[in-house]
């Protein structure tokens, strides 16, 4: 199927002009094209313009989920009727494996596996082995192990009216597929028996299947929904694919489980050769109960660390990959990397930081050294893995720069829809910088504009909230200890007006949007570092580009190397965005967005139920209303992750275990 953009808007400014040379490089075989795009400049639709363009499948990576969540809603919207799939790390609490010699502890790995993010990840890779018409936005998980995908493809079991099956057939396949039995409680990833009939949840769909069968054949497949138990329609045939993605075949064992062996024998060796008998017994006794458990149920906790065998990988070799999933269903996709001033170096560095952990772990006979082998790639079989790749950024570094430049392939897109232009700068002194800060808080605060104030430290962010609040400012902070959920609503505030200024250190730095904000100040904008260098400084000034009346105070007493790269850089995209306007008679207009209200909204009706759950201590729910109520909660847990919301879902999903406990 082709990829069929589907906007009310058409490409302008020099939206165009960028589609059609990044097109014509792509199709031309660069390898590595670069697109400088202003915050506001629309390079979401542009790249949504080069995918139809170009017929590729598309794999978009971002360096944080709440980004990614973003660009798939985004994606998705643009190409409703293709496939847009997202792909995320699944853990709504993920503790490593570890091992700390000092104080002799050893912290089993330990998760929580959130199952609207497990279905879409098994979705993405289930859609990349049968269609085309896909696009995965993914964050950087999508370069950790994820097994074989010609192992995963070969665990399938097709359905189809009259073919000849047995229920305990089924039930065997489907237990091999890794779906669990359980006929009290129908989730995803589970299946029932009812009768003759099997009711089966798939790990990567929203809706059951119900498999009828009859004198030892499917007799039909109808798909239902799986809380109200509706019939949805009547399916001529299904693929299931497996309900888990690192997937073993029972009939390898007796090749893999000998060399397993003969490695833990010489690792054992080796260990009591050093004087290390504890670690030798250890290894062997862990070792030893893996590989029971993993006969006996094809799957242990840290089968991962084992992958190399089962894939056939020699020690050393990479694992396999999302990346690999788009190679086995088209070897010529596309990538695009977003923000990649921060997505890139963070791609470079998961490496080392998994491989030292995994070392200790191996060293005190934890793990056999082949748990070097379930890992992240490594940057440079990242780079041979991705074939034709686009960086997306407002301030690309210097490398992904150089990588273009040989097919003069840096394309910029410095003009926003809106006409708005980038803000206006100065530099002032530090010497009574507070009390001129305070006289332009007062003048934006008169025209009901937002100001965003950017520290150094978490300290000084809550010590100049404090004294501004002293001064009957409205004023709130926001760093990293402030909790996920309320740091929206911190935003949400500001936006509305009950707070006129927000100070920070490094979130005020790339994906907001806060169309509010006229004012960005920095602080101590002459200290050189990572919150000081061209690349902060820019993108701490693009959090302003979103109201007419734009502009940012730097307070230093000189101008740093930094300073004077990002103040040229800023006024030179200013230049062209104001020839621009003159040329086309635009007149800039401050972006209108709406105050999202969805959050608030379940995050009352999750306390409204721990009301419901505090009365529950003195009166008894009757068992009938309890399961109405859970029923409810679940739908809208589950529109709440269909949203991406995951905050939310979370939320609810808490309160629904603890009503199922009362």
């Amino acid at each position: 199927m082709q990829f069929k953009l589907e906007s009310k808007f058409k490409p302008t400014g020099d939206q165009p002009q960028a589609i059609e040379k990044l097109a014509k490089g792509l199709k031309s075989n660069f390898k590595n094209q670069v697109l400088l795009g202003v915050t506001g400049s629309g390079k979401t639709f542009t790249m949504a313009n080069v995918i139809q363009k170009i017929q590729k499948p598309t794999l978009v990576i971002s360096h944080n989920k709440t980004l990614a969540a973003q660009l798939y809603q985004e994606f998705r919207d643009f190409f409703p009727n293709n496939i847009v799939c997202y792909f995320v790390s699944y853990y709504d609490y993920y503790q490593p494996e570890a091992y700390i010699p000092q104080n002799d502890t050893y912290i089993e790995k330990e998760v929580q596996i959130n199952e609207e993010i497990d279905k879409l990840r098994l979705s993405a890779t289930a859609n990349l082995l049968t269609r085309n018409d896909v696009i995965v936005v993914a964050s950087v998980s999508c370069i950790y192990n994820l097994g074989s995908p010609l192992e995963y493809g070969k665990f399938v079991l097709e359905l189809k009216p009259d073919i000849k099956l047995t229920q305990k057939d089924i039930i065997l396949r489907l237990t091999d597929l890794q779906y669990e039995r359980n006929d009290y409680e129908f989730s995803r990833g589970t299946f029932r028996v009812r009768g003759e009939d099997i009711d089966l949840f798939p790990a990567y769909l929203d809706y059951g299947i119900k498999i009828t069968i009859s004198n030892d054949k499917i007799e039909n497949l109808v798909e239902f929904d799986p809380i109200t138990g509706d019939t949805i329609k009547i399916l001529e045939g299904s693929v299931i694919y497996p309900a888990k993605h690192y997937m073993t075949n029972p009939q390898t064992y007796k090749d893999i489980f000998p060399k397993i062996k003969k490695d833990l024998a010489i690792r054992v060796d080796e260990l009591k050769s050093q004087g290390k008998m504890l670690e030798a017994h250890r290894l062997l006794q862990k070792t030893n109960y893996d590989l029971e458990m993993i006969d006996e149920v094809g799957f242990v906790n840290g089968i991962e660390n084992y992958s190399s065998y089962f894939d056939g990988r020699k020690p050393g070799e990479p694992p396999y990959t999302l990346l690999n999933y788009f190679k086995e269903c088209n070897n010529d996709f596309l990538t695009i990397i977003d923000e990649s001033h921060i997505t890139v170096p963070q791609i470079r560095g998961m490496y080392h930081g998994d491989r030292s952990r995994k070392q200790t772990l191996i060293d005190y006979g934890f793990r056999l050294p082949s748990a070097l082998d379930n890992r992240p790639l490594r940057f440079e079989e990242f780079m041979k893995r991705v074939d034709k790749t686009i960086y997306v950024s407002a301030t690309p570094n210097d490398y992904e720069i150089s990588l273009a430049k040989e097919n003069d392939a840096v394309t910029e897109q410095l003009i926003r829809p809106t006409g708005l232009i980038d803000p206006q700068i100065s530099v002032k002194p530090t010497k009574g910088q507070i009390e001129d800060l305070i006289k332009e808080i007062a003048a934006r605060v008169k025209k009901k504009q937002r100001v965003l104030i950017t520290t150094l430290t978490k300290r000084m962010s809550e010590d100049l909230s404090s004294y501004l609040e002293e001064r009957d400012i409205k004023v709130s902070y926001l760093h990293s200890d402030i909790e996920t959920l309320k740091r929206q609503d911190v935003l949400d505030k500001l936006r509305s007006g009950e707070h006129d200024v927000l100070i920070g250190i490094n979130l005020l730095r790339e994906g907001l949007d806060l169309p509010e904000v006229a004012l960005v100040v920095i602080l101590d904008a002459g200290k050189e570092g990572f919150l000081r260098n061209k690349t902060s400084l820019i993108q701490t000034m693009g959090r302003a580009a979103r109201n007419v009346d734009s502009q940012v105070i730097m307070y230093a007493d000189s101008v740093t190397g930094s300073m004077k790269a990002a103040i040229d850089e800023v006024n030179r995209r200013r230049d062209i965005q104001i020839a621009y306007n003159k040329k086309h008679n635009i007149t800039p207009k401050t972006i209108f967005k709406t105050i999202r209200g969805k959050l608030i909204e379940h995050e009352q009706k999750a306390q409204d139920l721990n009301y419901l759950l505090t009365l529950t201590k003195k009166e008894v729910i009757l068992p009938d209303d309890k399961a109405k109520l859970i029923k409810k909660l679940t739908k809208e847990m589950r529109e709440a992750a269909k949203d991406l919301d995951f905050e939310t879902a979370t939320i609810l999903r808490e309160q629904i275990k603890l009503l199922k406990t009362h």
